[in-house]
């Protein structure tokens, strides 16, 4: 039986160090780390190396449950597809493993908890962003789509794909730079 350590972080400037430590001091090795959002499991490459070699008898450890996901759905999932292989998932902070009812239960539970605390984020990053916009503070991204020339290019008479390729973006592009126009051409 192999203990498999995964430890996650979110951005480029958060570290792995302290799960590295727990994990192996936890009996993990391999230890597996990436930076990436756990909001769902694209783009999460060690996470996926991970369930291509895992095997029967084998666990999956994380120092925390939303180290693993963020959504409840996603969490289950990943628990299913274990013990489909017939792995385990243990938790270490607080201590459960999925091998046992109470930690089937228990990681049901902990994933809702993740879920709502991802949510509580969200809403506090859309009332700060709500705040600095009513201070003239925060502007947003700046456009990476020239939304004038698009609209100049389509009062030319081309076409979407037309000014897509021209101007090398999506013609999904296109039609949201020219959605205000038609909407007040209306």
């Amino acid at each position: 039986m192999s203990r498999i350590g995964y430890a996650r972080v979110s951005t480029a400037d958060q570290h792995t160090d302290t799960q590295v430590e727990r994990l192996k001091a936890a009996g993990c090795s391999p230890v597996r780390q990436e930076k990436a959002s756990g909001k769902s499991r694209e783009g999460r490459d060690e996470l996926a190396a991970i369930l291509d070699f895992i095997r029967e008898g084998d666990e999956l450890v994380v120092v925390k449950l939303d180290r693993l996901g963020r959504s409840t759905r996603d969490v289950l999932n990943l628990v299913h597809e274990l013990e489909e292989r017939g792995a385990s998932l243990r938790v270490l902070e607080p201590e459960f493993s999925t091998g046992d009812g109470t930690g089937r239960i228990l990681v049901t539970v902990l994933g809702m908890v993740a879920e709502m605390e991802r949510e509580f984020i969200k809403e506090r990053q859309r009332a700060g962003i709500d705040a600095a916009k009513a201070k003239g503070v925060y502007k947003g991204r700046k456009a990476s789509v020239p939304v004038e020339r698009v609209r100049e290019l389509a009062s030319e008479g081309c076409g979407a794909t037309a000014i897509a390729q021209a101007l090398g973006i999506s013609r999904m592009s296109v039609y949201r730079a020219l959605d205000g126009v038609v909407a007040s051409s209306e």
